[in-house]
């Protein structure tokens, strides 16, 4: 256990956290989404397990310590649900709210429609699985930038 950082995020996740650059995608996936054989085409080429835990949950951990890309519109996005483009599922809504109190504003999530949001997810740096059961848990985060500190 470590101070100041989030318990879920166990060695490995903050490994790949720590080694990620600006630009570099982190998917983070329900239990239906296909993550082991999608994360073995990722640059980290395994796969990450935060198990027993929410999208919602592990999205807040993630960027408890992790910015978001200020420098483009896809930084955060979310699987489309097939045939319902503009629905946003419960749990969509949960992560949103996550995304939203960790920037300190609303940053809308874009919807990648399901075939493409896997192709994202090989281009990926890595792919976290959850233990979120609900469909559509499925998302896409693109790593920002620490500033330095004022003077």
């Amino acid at each position: 256990m470590l101070k100041g950082i989030n318990p879920l995020l166990n060695a490995e996740v903050l490994f790949a956290l720590r080694a990620m650059g600006h630009g570099d995608d982190l998917i983070i996936t329900d239990t239906n989404f296909p993550s082991d054989s999608v994360a073995r085409q990722t640059t980290l080429g395994k796969l990450l397990r935060i198990d027993h835990t929410t999208a919602a949950e592990v999205a807040e951990a993630v960027l408890s310590v992790m910015p978001l890309d200020t420098f483009v519109d896809d930084s955060a996005a979310r699987m489309e649900v097939v045939g319902a483009a503009r629905e946003v599922p419960a749990v969509q809504q949960e992560v949103q709210q996550v995304i939203d109190a960790a920037e300190g504003k609303s940053w809308p999530m874009i919807s990648v429609e399901r075939f493409a949001f896997y192709e994202r997810a090989k281009q990926a740096y890595c792919v976290i699985q959850t233990g979120e059961r609900r469909f559509y848990g499925c998302f896409a985060f693109r790593k920002g930038v620490v500033p330095p500190d004022a003077d």
